[in-house]
């Protein structure tokens, strides 16, 4: 897979970039599941349901004795990373630690599934996108917009907030970028023909720049989001479905 070589902008993030495989991931601690990806594409395989944790993130709880309704397809961490939210393709929510709940889509009909969310920056409201990229509020997040009445080329598969909480930016499989608010656009791959489809994005700290992932590991990096390398060569088991 092509990759974008890194801008000779300054970089300003120190942000650490990790492409995840097989797993959703917050604040280091890791839902782990057996093959079903975030991307409305994939085949969507039972999950696991366990909750593991790295570099000394708590792992807060499982749900191996629960029966669910959906699939899970997204993990997002509190601000001070101890707890978070997991997020089913109904947009049923499953609070961890000190995350609290401020509603779901759980009881409702949706036109698609829940493929992604983000929480607020105070950690007192979330987003979840779906696939056509309809958006769902809660707490004290705020609805700048969807493109849910719009005819897609592809399929949304995640979101990313601004700095402020006060605009986000939704990513298509294709790697069409759509920006809301105060989010800023920095290119996209929606004009590329790719080897293999998006599946998720990461924005940088100060919100001027954002790398989106494919499911095989390449990297594309936009703005102040600098190049570290890609999981695209090193021959990944299972589709890499999200970047942190």
């Amino acid at each position: 897979m092509a990759r974008r070589p890194q801008p000779r902008t300054a970089r300003h993030s120190m942000r650490l970039v990790a492409v995840i495989a097989g797993a959703l991931v917050a604040g280091g601690a890791m839902l782990t599941h057996s093959g079903a990806s975030a991307s409305p594409l994939a085949t969507r395989d039972p999950l696991a349901n366990t909750i593991r944790s790295a570099d000394g993130a708590p792992a807060l709880g499982v749900l191996r004795d629960h029966s669910l309704n959906a699939n899970f397809v997204d993990i997002a961490a509190t601000p001070d990373g101890k707890g978070y939210w997991l997020v089913g393709s109904d947009g049923g929510i499953f609070t961890f630690g000190n995350a609290g709940f401020y509603g779901s889509t759980g009881s409702l009909i949706l036109n698609k599934p829940v493929v992604g969310m983000a929480s607020t920056r105070d950690g007192k409201g979330y987003w979840l996108v779906a696939s056509d990229g309809g958006i769902f509020t809660f707490g004290d997040a705020g609805f700048y917009g969807s493109t849910g009445s719009l005819a897609l080329n592809k399929p949304v598969v995640g979101m990313s907030d601004t700095p402020n909480g006060k605009g986000y930016l939704l990513v298509a499989s294709d790697g069409g970028i759509f920006t809301f608010g105060n989010a800023g656009f920095h290119g996209s791959t929606g004009s590329l023909v790719l080897n293999k489809p998006i599946t998720g994005m990461q924005s940088t700290a100060d919100g001027a720049g954002y790398w989106l992932v494919a499911s095989d590991g390449g990297v594309f990096s936009f703005g102040d989001a600098a190049f570290y390398g890609s999981a695209s060569n090193d021959g990944l088991t299972a589709p890499a479905i999200a970047i942190a």
